[in-house]
């Protein structure tokens, strides 16, 4: 007798459930508290289900990070191709992609072991978008586009756990206080 899913069953649904239970589980105990007994309970489904989308629970862990990864650069990507968006909707963009996926942006930005991947193409993407639009941003040509882009990032990643994911500030608020910090317009000199 075969094993695992029902005759007729919706495959595609009992993948989708246990990928989000698996979402709610690394979220809320992290990857090495989370067991596949839990991701099936809470998911109603058998084990042998488990094993018929997913090797591991380490392939379950890599697929949702993946999701994020590609989310998260299709956001940008697509924004991107847009020659005149302003960085300010670039960054709050992103920010309401996390707001609208807390617990996977937990996962994908603070516990999955590759997040410093993810972390190295924002800021890739960050110096890319800065570059192309400089003249945007006279108070700073000065800078360092690596600093600034690095620096961005980081204040993102604090901010978004302290604030974002709290439901302390919007992300259009976020964004807002960000750019007043790094890309407030120099006052004009005043000659007398």
């Amino acid at each position: 007798m075969a094993r695992g899913r029902k005759v007729n069953s919706n495959g595609e649904k009992s993948k989708q459930l246990l990928r989000e239970k698996a979402i709610e589980l690394f979220s809320t105990n992290g990857y090495y508290q989370t067991k596949i007994s839990d991701i099936v309970k809470a998911a109603q489904v058998t084990q042998p289900t488990f094993y018929l989308y997913f090797e591991s629970k380490d392939s379950l862990f890599n697929d949702l990070h993946q999701q994020f990864q590609q989310d998260l650069f299709n956001i940008l990507d697509e924004q991107f191709d847009q020659q005149d968006i302003q960085f300010l909707k670039v960054v709050e963009n992103l920010l309401q992609y996390f707001i609208a996926n807390p617990m996977l942006t937990k996962i994908g930005l603070y516990q999955s072991e590759e997040s410093y991947l993810v972390k190295d193409k924002l800021v890739k993407k960050f110096e890319e978008i800065l570059e192309g639009q400089a003249r945007n941003y006279p108070n700073q040509q000065h800078n360092d586009i690596q600093v600034v882009s690095q620096s961005l990032l980081g204040s993102i990643l604090r901010l978004t756990n302290a604030f974002l994911l709290t439901n302390q500030k919007s992300a259009k608020e976020l964004a807002e206080d960000l750019f007043s910090i790094y890309f407030k317009k120099e006052p004009a000199l005043v000659t007398s």
